[in-house]
């Protein structure tokens, strides 16, 4: 919780001086009654208080007291609301190695299903694009909110040859541009865009991935990346088993020179994570929520109800 306007919480030593002052006086009264050494003429003399009762409804006037210098100070606490508008790219390794069984029941398996959720995941007015790459790059659903072609395409996705990171991103950028152009074209400012890129392997073809990140960094567009599978993943080429490692170091290193995020996911239920928190990061933001309603609320109950007991209590007002 933050406050607006901080500064009013100085007040609250007001509040605070109050409660001193009525301690203060409580026990003035006791040192007084003291002075009576005759038990019996004390107790004619001084006519039976509620006590604690007495008390209890003081404290509950000065928490409204209190409740109300907190509302003056405007707390807020951060609320998160979906974005209006973004372009997101979702680019897919298809390469052969992700037919790999280290991931139950596979990485492809797995990779289909938690980009699916992620499709799911993004607030709707969001534009979600799909790329798969393995030897080449395809731009296989241009930025979009229908969310249902995005999911089609997934489940039709196929395994190729070979591994492209570098055209992955470059034609991710490419079709960011071209939606973007198109907005402007209509009169609308460009959103702001992220490319999601997803790989299980060394770049093996294509454009150097340095050479991507350059055209990254020209359009201002963060490349987030996830390292998926194990080190202990093998296909089967030519009747030979090959073992498939993830290239960590460079999908790495692609995140943080454009600004992006790095993830690492080892089984289907880690990368559902990954996409979760990608979705959220991506599809979601923090705003301040004014809440001094809800301390004004509760000065008014507090103060209400410590008066209301000192009437029935003392048949006074505090």
């Amino acid at each position: 919780m933050t406050f607006q306007a901080p500064w009013w919480l100085l007040a609250l030593l007001a509040v605070v001086a109050l409660a001193g002052f009525y301690v203060l006086l409580q026990r003035r009264r006791q040192k007084y009654a003291a002075r009576f050494t005759n038990v019996a003429l004390l107790g004619s003399l001084v006519p039976r208080r509620p006590g604690w009762r007495r008390h209890l409804a003081f404290a509950l006037v000065v928490l409204g007291l209190g409740a109300f210098v907190v509302s003056l100070a405007q707390p807020s606490t951060e609320v998160r609301v979906p974005q209006e508008r973004a372009t997101v790219m979702l680019a897919l390794d298809v390469s052969l190695s992700m037919q790999a069984t280290d991931v139950d029941p596979s990485r492809f398996a797995a990779m289909q299903t938690a980009a699916k959720e992620f499709v799911d995941i993004l607030p709707a007015r969001i534009n979600l694009g799909l790329v798969s790459f393995s030897g080449t790059a395809t731009t296989l659903v241009p930025p979009t909110t229908d969310r249902e072609q995005v999911s089609v395409a997934i489940d039709n996705l196929q395994l190729n040859e070979a591994t492209a990171i570098g055209d992955a991103i470059l034609t991710s950028l490419t079709a960011i541009q071209n939606f973007t152009s198109t907005l402007q074209d209509a009169g609308e400012a460009a959103p702001p865009a992220r490319v999601v890129l997803l790989s299980d392997g060394f770049s093996t073809v294509g454009a150097d991935p340095e050479q991507a990140v350059e055209s990254a960094n020209a359009a201002e567009v963060p490349v987030s990346t996830i390292a998926f599978g194990t080190d202990f993943g093998t296909v089967e080429i030519e009747g030979q088993s090959q073992p498939v490692p993830v290239d960590r170091a460079t999908l790495e290193q692609i995140a943080d020179e454009t600004g992006g995020s790095y993830s690492e996911a080892a089984s289907a239920s880690e990368l559902e994570q990954v996409y979760a928190d990608l979705g959220s990061q991506i599809g979601y933001t923090t705003e301040p929520q004014d809440i001094s309603p809800w301390f004004v609320r509760g000065g008014v109950l507090f103060a209400f109800l410590g008066i209301v007991l000192s009437l029935l209590w003392t048949n006074r007002l505090l």
